[in-house]
């Protein structure tokens, strides 16, 4: 059942996803060389604390398999669901696509964004260039009376443009008074299909594009999903808002 926020449980949302995004400038400025993702998953967690929310991923569950941080920090060919170590050092040339979600008055936000490590070719700039325009695209798409289809079509177009292969195995979703709410949100599909959008529906919509196949595997840790080829992975994310006069993004300053 999807579930339609009044506008005062979309502005508890606006404030939980303005602590995500904060978390989220906050990992730009502390990204660097030489800098663990353990380092990064503390300031995350005291940052997220400090204003009276709680991290969204630390416990979560799946299938008896229970998520052990607050960040999500995948390196290069990690897709998506890194988990934090502080034996795993960040090196000159990665990228890390930084995934965090808060809890707050009983309402969730999420949101992610990748990061260059220091110098990184333009190849990569590429990627990530892409990966957020194609999210620009879904979320430009997300208005009252269009259809999931249409959101997905955006996505798959500017991907499939830049021959980039889109990740099929994780789509984007609904978010509310639980992470992960109905409807699905997947990053391909065609237009004038699936549900219509209604004012009152809020959408994480996140495009994962790999340079190479679009096929991951999940590594022997349960969750970090990882390219099968280990070809470079880009994923960004925005939880959105639908309403009368169109996409509003709430995880943002």
């Amino acid at each position: 059942m999807i579930m339609l926020k009044r506008p005062e449980e979309i502005e508890i949302m606006r404030v939980a996803n303005s602590i995500v995004a904060e978390v989220l400038a906050a990992m730009k400025e502390a990204v660097r060389p030489g800098v663990t993702t353990g380092e990064l998953d503390t300031i995350a967690e005291e940052m997220t604390r400090a204003r009276g929310a709680v991290p969204a991923f630390k416990g979560y569950e799946v299938g008896g398999r229970v998520y052990p941080a607050s960040l999500c920090a995948s390196i290069n060919d990690e897709v998506v669901h890194g988990i934090p170590s502080p034996s795993r050092v960040l090196q000159e040339g990665d990228i890390i696509g930084c995934d965090f979600g808060v809890c707050y008055k009983g309402f969730y936000g999420d949101a992610a964004v990748t990061i260059p490590v220091g110098t990184v070719d333009e190849k990569i700039h590429d990627l990530m260039r892409t990966t957020r325009e194609a999210l620009e695209a879904g979320i430009e798409a997300a208005r009252p009376g269009q259809r999931i289809g249409d959101v997905s079509a955006a996505i798959q177009a500017v991907a499939e443009s830049r021959n980039l292969a889109i990740v099929r195995d994780f789509v984007g979703h609904g978010i509310g008074r639980r992470l992960h709410e109905e409807p699905q949100v997947p990053n391909f599909g065609r237009a004038d299909r699936g549900i219509r959008l209604r004012e009152g529906m809020v959408l994480a919509i996140e495009p994962m594009l790999n340079v190479g196949g679009p096929e991951v595997e999940v590594k022997e840790d349960g969750w970090t999903a990882v390219t099968c080829d280990g070809s470079l992975s880009a994923h960004f994310e925005h939880s959105v808002a639908i309403v009368e006069q169109g996409p509003v993004v709430l995880s943002v300053l």
